[in-house]
């Protein structure tokens, strides 16, 4: 049986990888991906915390996470399309919603 401790530092390497998508890149996708790596890592945590416990409800949490990240991917990915073809890019430095 694989110990708690490494699925926590796996979640805590994903959880830092998604940090540095987001802080390094400037492309709205990627940024986009970064934060479902860094949601991904916290399921993670919640699963390794629930098994060490002997309890499910580390499974329901990550049951209630995984469908607001659905909603949050439909409701995403269509400002990114939105934000695309109105201003032909998806940089987010390029991208001012705010000047016209």
């Amino acid at each position: 049986m694989v110990p708690v401790s490494y699925y926590l530092i796996l979640s805590g390497i994903l959880f830092t990888i998604g940090t540095v998508g987001i802080l390094v890149r400037r492309n709205a996708l990627i940024i986009f991906m970064s934060i479902e790596v860094m949601l991904n890592a916290v399921n993670l945590t919640f699963l390794a915390a629930g098994r060490y416990l002997n309890s499910l409800d580390g499974q329901v949490i990550v049951f209630l996470v995984l469908t607001v990240a659905a909603a949050e991917v439909a409701v995403g990915l269509a400002l990114i399309v939105a934000i695309f073809r109105s201003r032909g890019t998806t940089d987010v430095d390029e991208v001012n919603l705010l000047k016209w």
